[in-house]
């Protein structure tokens, strides 16, 4: 079991079960939505999700056909996005668990339009755009 919150800790969920490798997206929706060279997603079964507390804080965006990015209305913090083309699958932000993780980085994607400034230094796959491209390293 996991645990999370936002920064203002209006919002409360849990995460039952074991987590997914670590998504890292280098795409430019993701830079701008976290405000970072990256977004570090955790892919969950909405089944396993629990919304403890901060229903109405909830405030969501579409930032592409299809795709939502929710976030707390109060604080501002990401906490997950939906994707039509994935469905009953929330893409949890890995920096709003409590507990230390076992999941790790398992790929990079879209690192064809990375921040010119981040240099990536680790051995996980990389791939220019989505899963569907052929991984560069």
């Amino acid at each position: 079991m996991y645990t999370g919150h936002c920064q203002c800790g209006g919002v409360r969920f849990q995460i039952a079960g074991e987590l997914a490798p670590i998504q890292i997206c280098h795409c430019s929706q993701c830079r701008r939505a976290q405000g970072t060279p990256f977004a570090t997603n955790i892919p969950v079964q909405e089944s396993a999700y629990t919304l403890l507390s901060g229903a109405e804080l909830l405030k969501s965006f579409e930032s592409s056909p299809g795709k939502r990015r929710v976030f707390c209305s109060h604080c501002g913090s990401p906490l997950y996005s939906t994707k039509e083309g994935l469905p009953g699958v929330l893409r949890i932000r890995a920096g709003l668990l409590n507990e230390p993780l076992a999941s790790r980085p398992g790929v990079n994607f879209y690192t064809g339009s990375k921040a010119n400034w981040w240099a990536i230094h680790d051995d996980v796959p990389q791939f220019e755009a989505g899963i569907t491209s052929a991984p560069v390293k």
